[in-house]
């Protein structure tokens, strides 16, 4: 049995080709069929995200399956296989482990560390299995990923500290306050970063959301979407003193919160804390507004600046996460080795089964008073017997297939005993 993979990703292909090329939740249970149709596929699991399409397989050695299912792909998806193949990657056997275990633990994400592809390969892995294409190989392969995803984000830190300027303003915020719960946020202006920034306190759990754009409709439509409320644009300097977190991304060629605006906003706030996240390029916010006693203003330099230190640190973490998949990628290796065993454990099954039944027929034609209760013992008890002096050597035999000499001891074994496997069978 072969593992293989055939995928693209971030790294390799532009995101217009990537939308095109993946495939929606409700149409993977047929691409997964379709699969196992194909010559030689016995297995078959598919990550479908925003920023990487993967096939995983496993086939019967020797069949070609890269072409197979680049062809199967590009003709779903109505692209010319010569335009996609530049665009994909592949691996076989340990390779593939390692990619999906190091996808899993989020090494090989656009944002290093992230978590979230942890539960998508969860996900996929859950998906295949509820349809049935899956068998003990990709079953084992996948369960392995998820725990080595797990293991690496519990036993480093490779998940934490921000790395996208929105994240890294909601945990500036929480070193000032502690806590966001109850907190109000002030967004000002309707920028993306300021939505994405928005959405993280959210998660954090802020008690209210305050909108104030220059179209008031737009701070409505705003408001709706943050369950919040809208605010006029003459009002922003109430707004400022109702507020605990000002987040401002209007695009105005001019300070859009002066001096003045903060300073008669502390006054009116007595002078308790306000954070003020200027993410506007020009800037939206007088930087003397900073110098205001209990107002932390960051600009969008000061907060890449956070960003580039967290990302050396998860490149550190990095490292640490980098050799538990090595281990698990060797546990995992072991494991796929001892697979090679098992054809050859049921051919000495078989054979000593079958010396075992011809004995036994020799044994109750020489002793034809038997009764069927004292053949039922001398059966069993020799079943029994089998079994006990066949238990070392299939322990031992799918031990030692797990090593590095594996191949060496298989054929060693299957000389001693004289075994003539076959194909291999389903077991495990």
């Amino acid at each position: 049995m072969q593992l293989v993979l055939l995928g693209l990703s971030h790294k390799t292909t532009p995101v217009e080709l990537r939308g095109r090329l993946a495939w929606a939740a409700g149409e993977i249970p047929g691409v997964l069929s379709a699969l196992c149709s194909l010559p030689g596929i016995e297995e078959s699991c598919l990550i479908s995200t925003c920023n990487r399409t993967e096939f995983y397989l496993a086939s019967e050695d020797g069949v070609p399956v890269l072409e197979l299912v680049l062809r199967f792909w590009a003709e779903a998806k109505g692209v010319d296989p010569e335009e996609l193949g530049p665009h994909t990657y592949s691996a076989s056997d340990m390779a593939v482990v390692q990619h999906l275990f190091r996808v899993a633990s989020g090494l090989d994400s656009m944002i290093l560390g992230e978590t979230q592809i942890l539960g998508q390969v969860r996900d996929a892995w859950m998906l295949a299995s509820e349809h049935g294409s899956l068998g003990k190989y990709l079953h084992a392969l996948f369960n392995q990923a998820v725990a080595c995803g797990k293991r690496v984000h519990s036993e480093t830190a490779i998940s934490q500290n921000a790395v996208s300027v929105s994240y890294a303003a909601v945990e500036l915020a929480k070193k000032i306050f502690g806590s966001l719960k109850g907190v109000t946020v002030l967004i000002v202006g309707a920028g993306k970063m300021a939505d994405l920034t928005a959405r993280h306190l959210l998660d954090s759990g802020v008690r209210e959301v305050l909108v104030c754009n220059r179209t008031y409709e737009r701070a409505v439509e705003l408001a709706r979407q943050y369950s919040g409320r809208a605010v006029p644009w003459e009002d922003l300097g109430r707004s400022l003193g109702e507020a605990e977190v000002v987040i401002s991304s209007t695009g105005a060629p001019g300070y859009v919160i002066t001096l003045d605006l903060v300073r008669e906003a502390m006054r009116h706030r007595r002078y308790r804390p306000l954070f003020i996240v200027d993410i506007a390029v020009p800037q939206d916010v007088e930087p003397a507004a900073g110098s205001v006693e209990n107002v932390f203003l960051y600009n969008i330099d000061d907060l890449e600046q956070v960003v580039l230190a967290n990302l050396e640190e998860r490149k550190r973490e990095a490292q640490k996460a980098e050799r538990i998949v090595a281990e698990e990628v060797r546990g995992f290796q072991a494991w796929f080795r001892s697979q090679d065993a098992v054809p050859l454990i049921r051919s000495l099954r078989e054979k000593a089964e079958e010396i075992r039944r011809k004995e036994l027929e020799r044994l109750f034609h020489r002793l034809p008073g038997l009764t069927d209760r004292e053949r039922e013992i001398i059966a069993g008890t020799t079943a029994l017997i089998v079994n006990k002096i066949l238990n070392d050597p299939t322990v031992k035999v799918k031990e030692f297939a797990g090593g590095e000499d594996g191949e060496v001891y298989l054929r060693a074994f299957s000389l001693l005993f004289n075994l003539n496997p076959g194909e291999k069978g389903p077991e495990g």
